[in-house]
């Protein structure tokens, strides 16, 4: 268990919350955690590089001259892999890199990668109504008032969306806004920071609690 101070709007502490999430042990976290990450990564890429043979590429049908008496290297195709213009030897093809993991492992791993970094968590009340309408300049603020270094990579979790804290957050390059509900291990692992609500905190302990 973890106990956390809950940070109002301006910085100053506002009360309490705990962490307390089923994790790996010790001598499996960091295993399960790679795996995790490794999936999440891996079954992110398209797998649409293709690249074609000499069987595949246009032309290459006569042969460019004779067999003998030329004095060059025999030659059958302008399209082998050798010259230029010609197929290629065991380039890319369209496949699949899905890694399958069990859900129960996938949750695991989650709930290991966010108690993991408790040190970098910063929880905070619900500021949706300290944004009346969209302003960067002011969420920017008060993450600096949070304690947060400007230059921060910074995850902000929230419980449900709100149109004006997602545009106030979307402009900033060091700064990824996501609910409650969509956690994954890259992005908890990336930041430097996680700003988490009150409410959030407790979707995830509710959510992901098994």
């Amino acid at each position: 268990m973890v106990n956390c101070v809950v940070k109002d709007w301006q910085g100053a502490d506002a009360g309490s919350a705990t962490l307390d999430l089923k994790v790996a042990k010790e001598e499996n976290a960091a295993h399960i955690v790679h795996r995790a990450l490794r999936r999440q990564m891996t079954n992110a890429r398209q797998g649409t590089a293709s690249t074609k043979t000499r069987a595949e590429v246009r032309g290459g049908g006569r042969k460019p001259w004779r067999q003998k008496g030329t004095g060059r290297a025999r030659a059958g195709s302008n399209r082998s892999p050798l010259w230029r213009g010609g197929g290629v030897i065991f380039g890319p093809k369209p496949r699949d890199f899905e890694i399958k993991m069990n859900r129960k492992e996938r949750r695991l791993a989650l709930r290991t990668a966010f108690q993991s970094r408790a040190e970098d968590l910063v929880v905070v009340a619900n500021f949706a109504e300290n944004l009346p309408r969209p302003k960067t300049k002011d969420l920017m603020g008060a993450i600096a008032r949070w304690g947060i270094e400007p230059q921060s990579k910074v995850l902000l979790i929230v419980s449900e969306k709100d149109e004006n804290v997602y545009l106030s957050a979307r402009n900033v390059a060091n700064v990824k806004l996501i609910l409650a509900t969509n956690l994954n291990v890259y992005d908890i692992l990336a930041a430097d920071a996680i700003v988490t609500t009150a409410d959030a905190l407790e979707k995830i302990q509710e959510v992901y609690s098994e």
